[in-house]
């Protein structure tokens, strides 16, 4: 099996750990940005622990699956050893009539927010259903010509990462037209980390729509769970689920994706420092969108001399294609290095980054204005409460800002041990 690669290619981006700034000439970029993209993960990789996914233990779903017509929730992620979960399938046998695609599509070649339209899959030639275009939940005729569905997607355990959204769209679909769903489970990177605050409902949006913390500790089985048990799906609804658990795994576990969970998530280091500097995009700062490092770099060019780091964003199809501050350079963080095991040490989201960036920013005026950002959301839909801006602004401690999240993060803490697959 191949060994897990996370390369900091430099690519498209002048990156300098002494603050010196070189652009790329624009041969450079073409010459070195394929084989960048192609170095960050490496698929098909050894699991971890010996874990297996739900998805590669076909023995125990695949008795479910005969002489029915399948329908699959499925991404890039979605695989068996070194083969897609769709191609897998289908080789063994399995009619499947339908494929359907969440945020960034089946293919996962749709840029963050970005709307995917239906299609037919040219390597397969199955019709391709986007949840994530016109409509984000099946509809009774998109469901009509299938006996039984599978969820088959990785998860990276934090709110406002969609593909949670999806599954509970298929499970209130599945529900209202009495078709059961089976959910191939797959480990949670970020399992051990339970923090931030619960999602008000008045902040409910497409990055968080149920009353859970922003990093909420479960998989994607543990998180179905939940939504029937809590009486979370649409009118109440319970989904007819089938959960084939992982095998070998549990929360404290250290677990490497074998395959980027979304264009801008493309290493593993990004993967976990997500939960904390995806609060970025919620700022009046470049996060390394438009770069080969996002989510693990951060920065804006009016902090130039709070910052000796740079770097200069481009546009990456595929990726990031008109990201903030394009062309420009930022100055900020470098947090590709950052020591992930501080983290899991101290079990919570780091926040101390954001507020020392507003505390350096000569723009405090705009630092939460999200309309000069064209990011994804304000601040308040990220962090999911209201006070966190002010909180902010007007100085408070990390430690202040963490009180006020009690009692809610607590008595989260205790309903989801009831949804526990995993020890």
């Amino acid at each position: 099996m191949k060994k897990y690669y996370s390369l900091a290619v430099g690519c498209l981006v002048a990156l300098s750990a002494c603050g010196q700034t070189q652009k790329p000439t624009n041969q450079e970029t073409n010459r070195q940005e394929p084989q960048a993209r192609k170095l960050l993960i490496k698929d098909n990789l050894k699991l971890p622990s010996n874990i297996l996914t739900g998805a590669a233990q076909t023995q125990k779903y695949l008795p479910l699956l005969k002489g029915k017509r399948v329908g699959m929730v499925v991404n890039p992620t979605s695989v068996i050893g070194e083969e897609t979960s769709v191609d897998s399938l289908l080789k063994l046998g399995v009619k499947i009539q339908k494929i359907f695609g969440p945020e960034h599509g089946f293919r996962g070649d749709a840029s963050a927010g970005v709307k995917v339209d239906d299609a037919v899959d040219t390597k397969t030639g199955i019709k391709a259903v986007s949840l994530y275009g016109k409509h984000s939940t099946p509809t009774a005729e998109d469901l009509a010509d299938i006996d039984i569905m599978i969820f088959d997607i990785q998860d990276v355990g934090v709110r406002f990462y969609t593909y949670i959204n999806t599954l509970q769209h298929v499970m209130e679909a599945c529900a209202t037209n009495n078709k059961e769903l089976i959910i191939l489970d797959r480990p949670n990177p970020n399992g051990y980390l339970i923090d931030g605050p619960i999602l008000d409902p008045k902040f409910k949006s497409g990055i968080g729509v149920q009353p859970i913390p922003i990093a909420h500790g479960l998989t994607v089985g543990e998180y179905a769970q939940m939504l029937n048990g809590e009486g979370w799906l649409k009118d109440k609804l319970k989904c007819k689920i089938t959960i084939i658990k992982n095998l070998n795994y549990n929360h404290s576990m250290e677990y490497t994706l074998p395959v980027k969970p979304s264009p801008n998530l493309n290493t593993q280091q990004a993967i976990l420092l997500y939960p904390s500097t995806c609060l970025f995009e919620g700022t009046y700062l470049n996060h390394g969108r438009g770069t080969m490092f996002p989510f693990t770099i951060v920065g804006a060019p009016y902090l130039k001399g709070k910052f000796e780091f740079n770097y200069i964003p481009k546009s990456i199809k595929g990726m990031s294609e008109t990201p903030l501050f394009q062309d420009q350079i930022c100055y900020g963080l470098d947090l590709r290095n950052y020591d992930t095991k501080q983290l899991r040490k101290s079990g919570q989201i780091n926040i101390s980054w954001l507020i020392e960036l507003y505390n350096a920013s000569p723009k405090k005026e705009d630092f939460f204005n999200t309309k000069l950002s064209k990011e994804m959301g304000t601040i308040e839909r990220l962090v999911g409460v209201a006070d966190f801006r002010t909180q902010v602004i007007g100085g408070k401690s990390e430690k202040e800002i963490r009180a006020s999240w009690e009692p809610g993060l607590s008595a989260y803490k205790k309903m989801r041990k009831k949804y526990l697959l995993y020890n």
